[in-house]
């Protein structure tokens, strides 16, 4: 299921490299003249760890072969250079000359060598020991730089006759001709014009880079030789029967060449070769005997399409992957074009997780809302068919753990997101709109210390994005870890607070109990005790503030209140009697003792509850919440009048 969507992701997207190529990292281009001559060297790096992306062909896989890349490849291939940081550890090659280092080495033992036979018996036995084993270093030397030599040769000379190849496939063509002038030079010839380039020594450093990869422009040209589809033979010219077995695919149904190794996708924390399906050989699971492929065919077309559509997805920039924690989650729609990027881009702004920061965030969850309203309502016209995808990745040793998937149909999904939205909205006196923005990353940093992500408990991440996307009850981790952090952190805290409360009503909400439906604002007909228990404390709390522009009963009470709130609440009411004398405004305390009578009268006739449940903890918060929020929104109207 996963592997067909991701199938019919890439067939439905126009952009992506066609089946043999692939978005690859060149680090350098070589500039030479329509003549082959060397001109310059351009330097495509972004930063110390990428380079910028071309669309080439796809790289031969080599392992322990020499074979060459097509028009493009690392120094040793490209122009016999390999990186030899541990040869010139114990030798010095100037001017990257490798045959004259060599000439230097054999000069000198033949000179030893002339030395011990001209003196023979002569030379003492100490001294005949220390040239005899100096000899021997001379001579390691001397076979270290001819392996390497020979190594380097060896490489150059394959990719050479790669060119040439392709120039007898495209003898009309200039372009390649340019590069076959430019390979009738020597390998000696063609480092000797290079190492005068004002980049050379920067190459000579990256060498060992992932992006220390080389190809060729011509001087004036905007596109690189190796991208030009025009010169591009995509045909697999290594298949053949005992490399590929011919098969149903078990992702398309069709029969086609069955692929024998899958190609790796690195999600940020796995290896570099992870894999989102793989072959095991020998493991005890080669079912009825079958190995590698033939125990799961997948055809060449398929698995060039599927991994195509999730490495596109999981690129840097791609709007449609966000993190939260180690879980990397992709996402996608299967209809038309301009639904599905509507959908896409609106749930990627719905995350949060933009470069830019928005002075007003709540403009853009705005036009989030609106767009998935209309997918809902049928504004934006979908499909019966239409789909909406979330796949969830996290990384494990050699391959990568699928831990969520969603299939849901556009328009359900639309509805989930704007269920989302209602149950999370909750009144907020301190933005313009009075409607905060609930991206996941906002949500798990609410509940951990600090806003650490990487904090959140194990699993946590998929469980919030399941009851988002699939309409589920919010999970008790993420009510239970909110209110701990209310608890621990007693006070205003901000954004953190609005969206703990959001949280706190979302998941009360969702559950399938008696109790009364948590509003957006203050509801005075919700008789719930917790939230009358807070929405007293509120009062309270409030009276002293107004008094002695203090708050420690908050700080002292608040957490015994919203627990046991029969153990403290004869004392704070004791203390507010107290700090309503400090009162200079007559009319603020009428107000004061009429509401605070008015939550009485709706207390248990049995008195306060000696024990308030979790949940019911939470509704205390809510309340308590809510009220403060109401106090704001009184004098922000007596300030308009």
């Amino acid at each position: 299921m996963i592997l067909k969507a991701l199938y019919d992701y890439y067939n439905r997207c126009e952009n992506l490299p066609v089946s043999g190529m692939e978005e690859k990292e060149i680090g350098f281009l070589i500039v030479i003249s329509q003549q082959g001559k060397f001109l310059r060297f351009e330097d495509c790096r972004i930063d110390n760890k990428h380079a910028r992306t071309y669309l080439v062909k796809k790289h031969v896989g080599r392992s322990s072969a020499v074979v060459a890349n097509y028009l493009y490849d690392n120094s040793a291939y490209v122009f016999g250079l390999s990186d030899r940081k541990n040869v010139e550890k114990v030798i010095p090659i100037e001017n990257d000359d490798i045959e004259k280092a060599k000439e230097n080495l054999v000069k000198e033992i033949e000179d030893i060598k002339n030395t011990i036979g001209q003196q023979g018996d002569n030379v003492p036995d100490e001294e005949a020991v220390r040239l005899k084993k100096y000899l021997k270093e001379l001579e390691d030397k001397c076979a270290k730089l001819d392996e390497c030599d020979k190594k380097e040769q060896i490489y150059f000379d394959t990719f050479k006759e790669k060119v040439n190849q392709i120039h007898s496939l495209y003898p009309e063509s200039l372009d390649i001709a340019a590069v076959s002038s430019f390979y009738k030079q020597e390998r000696k010839a063609i480092i000797a014009e290079m190492v005068h380039d004002s980049l050379w020594t920067e190459i000579k450093k990256c060498l060992s880079k992932k992006y220390s990869v080389f190809s060729f422009r011509i001087d004036g040209d905007t596109k690189i030789i190796a991208e030009k589809k025009e010169l591009l033979q995509l045909d697999n010219e290594n298949d053949n029967d005992n490399k590929s077995i011919q098969s149903m695919c078990l992702v398309t149904g069709k029969y086609g060449m069955s692929v024998d190794t899958t190609t790796a996708t690195m999600i940020p924390g796995s290896q570099a070769t992870a894999k989102l399906v793989a072959f095991q050989v020998n493991s005890g699971y080669d079912s009825y005997g079958k190995k590698k492929c033939a125990n799961a065919p997948i055809s060449e077309n398929a698995e060039f399409a599927y991994t195509t559509a999730l490495n596109a997805m999981l690129q840097n920039g791609s709007h449609n992957k966000f993190m939260v924690g180690n879980r990397t989650f992709v996402f996608w729609a299967s209809s038309s074009k301009e639904i599905a990027e509507e959908a896409e881009e609106s749930l990627f702004d719905m995350l949060g997780y933009s470069d830019t920061k928005s002075d007003n965030p709540n403009a853009k969850i705005e036009q989030v809302r609106k767009v998935f309203t209309s997918i809902y309502s049928g504004v934006l016209k979908t499909n019966l068919d239409d789909r909406f995808y979330i796949l969830g990745l996290a990384p494990n040793s050699a391959r990568i753990a699928v831990v969520y998937w969603s299939d849901t149909s556009l328009r359900d999904f639309a509805g989930m997101v704007i269920r989302h939205f209602n149950d999370m909205e909750i009144v907020d006196n301190t933005r313009k709109d009075k409607r905060p923005y609930m991206g996941i990353r906002e949500i798990l940093s609410a509940v951990t210390l600090g806003g650490k992500q990487s904090d959140v408990t194990p699993n946590l991440p998929e469980a919030v994005v399941k009851s988002i996307f699939q309409g589920t009850p919010y999970p008790y981790t993420l009510f239970s870890s909110c209110i701990r952090r209310i608890r621990a952190e007693i006070g205003d805290n901000g954004a953190n607070r609005i969206t703990r409360m959001a949280i706190i009503k979302a998941y009360l909400n969702r559950q399938n109990d008696n109790n009364k439906k948590i509003e957006v604002m203050l509801d005075k007909s919700n008789t719930n005790q917790g939230y009358l228990c807070g929405r007293l404390f509120a009062v309270l709390d409030k009276i002293q503030e107004d008094a002695n522009n203090i708050h420690s009963i908050r700080e002292r009470y608040m957490n015994a209140a919203s627990s046991t709130p029969a153990s403290v609440f004869a004392t704070i009411l004791n203390l507010s009697s107290h700090h309503l004398e400090n009162l200079s405004n007559e009319g603020k305390k009428v107000f004061y003792e009429k509401l605070k009578q008015e939550i009485i009268d709706k207390i248990s006739a049995d008195g306060f509850p000696a024990h308030l449940d979790l949940q019911d903890q939470g509704r205390f918060f809510v309340g308590y919440y809510h009220q403060r929020q109401d106090f704001f929104t009184k004098k922000e109207k007596e300030n308009e009048d």
